[in-house]
């Protein structure tokens, strides 16, 4: 084993699954000798964990390997690297563009980046590792390299944890096969392929070991995951409960679902099982059949609202969130119209909003007319985003006078802003103070109020006083004290007052 003693800096873009994937090369990197730095531009090895979902986020990756431009001429011993799915999408364009980078790696080959940088520093030459046999992918022999490939970065994770950890991701499965005409994923990260159960059930116990109070199943599709184990069918409800078994754990979450494919076992382990918690976020993206058939999205508006009816009756308090493309192909003012509706009617916890823009080798892009006007594509967006904030606020504000259980995150970066710059060690400015932490509910409402050091990494019951359409505001209770957190509560955990 090659032991370095170079400084590492990563930045990660995009989604959860690119969170977790640097959180395991980072982890990787660190068992050998790296050590994590802040510093981009002084680091020996930088790598750029980039997405290309939408061109903003690669607009943005290209901004910051620009400005490693200089570093690098005046350092010519520093490692650059992209990786990721712009690393898997577009390689030439990337050294084109960029012509100081020196390695670039797709997202089904991170093992190999210790090893790529070690050649960089050897030999000077520029790498290149992508996912191979990319016209074989659906077959099942390439299915298998390809799982066995990108499974070696997950099952190196114990070497790279921390002593303690919070929070933590782990992957049930990697692509997607269902090949909506916008996305880009399938291309960059391949077809769906799911983990055995009993390998993710001992990565979650790994992590509860390591105090891990909440873990996240990922997936591109996760409520899709299927594994054949001795003659049946294991699915995201079976997993659910597997999970929830292991002493330790105390929240259990799953992102992201297809409308196309939940089933109602899902709903009942979320509503049964204590850990799961009462929180689902499922994109809808259109609020138009029209547009739905366009995106080939396998679903109708009509089954989606009746899925979000089922949920909210079989899981009492369940939050909800969504996903929405304004501006796709064809898009007019009465579909666009019709999505508006579709977010008065739901009421979702909250959303998330995107202008759509068209990403080179799918099906929208190559047959389907990018003929929505920017300006057209903004107002849409935005008249979408101030629609769901007003709707947020109210939810929110609901909670005034109520008492919550939060799991603690952290200081917020408003408190380590205000750590670091003494002169406002103890003051307060709104809610800027040094002693500010944050946490989130069981429906992931992110709550904000003061503690201490000893109160991360523990459930506490917070009595919320304010709110904003993103954040609720509170103080402890007595009862965080103790620590007494009733083991389901969904969101609110008792009324207080009149």
């Amino acid at each position: 084993m090659i032991v370095s003693t170079r400084t590492v800096y990563l930045e990660t873009m995009g989604c959860q699954m690119n969170m977790l994937d640097s959180e395991l090369v980072l982890g990787r990197l660190r068992q050998l000798g790296y050590r994590p730095v802040d510093d981009m531009a002084g680091a020996d090895v930088v790598l750029i964990n980039t997405c290309s979902v939408r061109d903003h986020a690669e607009q943005k990756a290209y901004s910051r390997l620009g400005a490693l431009k200089k570093p690098k001429a005046a350092r010519p011993e520093m490692v650059i690297g992209v990786i990721g799915c712009m690393a898997e999408r577009d390689p030439d364009g990337i050294f084109e563009k960029t012509p100081h980078v020196d390695l670039v790696c797709g997202p089904g080959e991170l093992s190999r980046i210790p090893a790529m940088i070690e050649e960089v520093l050897e030999t000077r030459q520029k790498l290149v590792a992508l996912s191979e046999n990319k016209s074989r992918r659906n077959s099942l022999l390439a299915r298998a390299v390809d799982h066995d490939s990108v499974e070696a970065l997950d099952l190196s994770r114990e070497a790279g944890l921390p002593e303690q950890v919070t929070q933590a991701y782990v992957r049930i499965q990697r692509g997607c096969d269902k090949f909506c005409t916008f996305c880009i994923v399938p291309y960059t990260r391949g077809a769906e392929r799911c983990r055995p159960p009993q390998v993710i059930v001992d990565e979650a116990r790994l992590l509860a070991e390591h105090g891990c109070k909440e873990v996240t199943l990922l997936g591109q599709t996760v409520n899709s995951y299927a594994f054949p184990e001795n003659g049946r069918r294991v699915g995201l409800a079976d997993l659910l409960e597997r999970v929830n078994a292991i002493e330790g754990l105390e929240r259990i979450r799953f992102v992201t679902s297809y409308p196309g494919d939940f089933t109602d076992d899902i709903l009942q382990a979320m509503r049964d099982l204590p850990k799961v918690c009462e929180y689902l976020h499922i994109p809808v993206q259109s609020g138009s059949d029209a547009v739905l058939k366009r995106m080939n999205r396998r679903y109708t508006v009509g089954r989606y609202e009746e899925l979000l009816a089922r949920a909210r009756e079989t899981v009492p308090g369940i939050a909800l969130a969504s996903d929405f493309i304004v501006g796709f192909c064809g898009e007019t003012e009465s579909e666009f119209q019709a999505s508006f509706e579709l977010v008065e009617r739901a009421r979702f916890k909250n959303l998330f909003c995107f202008k759509y823009s068209p990403r080179p080798t799918t099906v929208a892009d190559r047959r389907l007319p990018d003929d929505v006007p920017d300006t057209v594509k903004r107002a849409r967006n935005l008249a979408i985003l101030q629609l769901q904030e007003r709707i947020s606020l109210a939810d929110n504000q609901s909670f005034i006078g109520r008492d919550v259980d939060v799991l603690v995150e952290g200081f917020s970066k408003a408190a380590v802003k205000a750590q670091e710059a003494e002169q406002f060690r103890g003051s307060e400015v709104g809610w800027r103070r040094a002693d500010q932490l944050v946490g989130r509910t069981r429906g992931d409402r992110i709550v904000v109020f003061s503690g201490s050091q000893a109160d991360i990494g523990q459930v506490r019951c917070v009595r919320i006083q304010s709110a904003t359409a993103l954040t609720l505001f509170g103080e402890l209770t007595p009862a965080a004290v103790a620590n007494t957190v009733t083991p389901r509560t969904a969101d609110v955990r008792r009324t207080t007052g009149p």
